[in-house]
C-alpha cells in the first residue's frame, strides 16, 4: 500500500480475505481525499452483477447500476463499494428503493456536489424497469 498518509484507514484495499457484508447496513463504503476538490469533473462507476431479492417473491433480480458523481472532498474506494453493492444480494426490496438506498448512502458518504444513480433491472413479466435517483433533487 502507498505511504499517503490520506490513505492509512482503508481497510479493504490491498487486504486479502475481506469477509462480504450480509446485508448493507452491514457494509460500510469508504472513502478517501480528492486530490483534486477544486477541479469539477465526473466520475462514472458501474457493474453488471447487481443482484437483490423481490420482496414479494423472493425471487432474485438482477441489474446494470450506474453511479455517477461529482465529487467534492472525498471520492468513494472502489473495492469497498463493490462489497457495499454486493451486500444486496439477500436484500429484499423493491427495485425504487434499491436505487434510492444507493443514492441517500452514497450523499451520506461522500458528501458530493451532484450524484445520479440509474437502476437498469432485467425484465420481468416481459417488463424491463429503469430507476434513475439524483442529488440535488431538482424541483419539476
Amino acid at each position: 500500500m502507498s505511504g499517503r498518509e490520506d490513505l492509512k484507514n482503508l481497510s479493504l484495499l490491498g487486504k486479502a480475505g475481506s469477509r462480504l457484508p450480509a446485508n448493507p447496513d452491514e457494509a460500510k463504503l469508504e472513502i478517501f481525499p480528492n486530490q483534486r476538490p477544486g477541479r469539477r469533473y465526473w466520475i462514472t462507476l458501474s457493474t453488471s452483477e447487481f443482484s437483490s431479492l423481490c420482496p414479494v417473491t423472493g425471487q432474485p433480480d438482477s441489474a446494470k447500476i450506474e453511479i455517477r458523481y461529482v465529487p467534492g472532498e472525498t471520492i468513494v474506494e472502489t473495492k469497498s463499494l463493490k462489497f457495499y453493492l454486493t451486500s444486496f444480494r439477500n436484500q429484499s426490496a423493491f427495485n425504487e428503493e434499491i436505487v434510492n438506498r444507493i443514492l441517500d448512502d452514497l450523499v451520506a458518504a461522500l458528501k458530493p456536489q451532484e450524484l445520479i444513480v440509474r437502476g437498469e433491472f432485467a425484465p420481468r413479466g416481459g417488463i424491463q424497469l429503469t430507476t434513475e435517483a439524483s442529488y440535488p433533487e431538482c424541483d419539476v
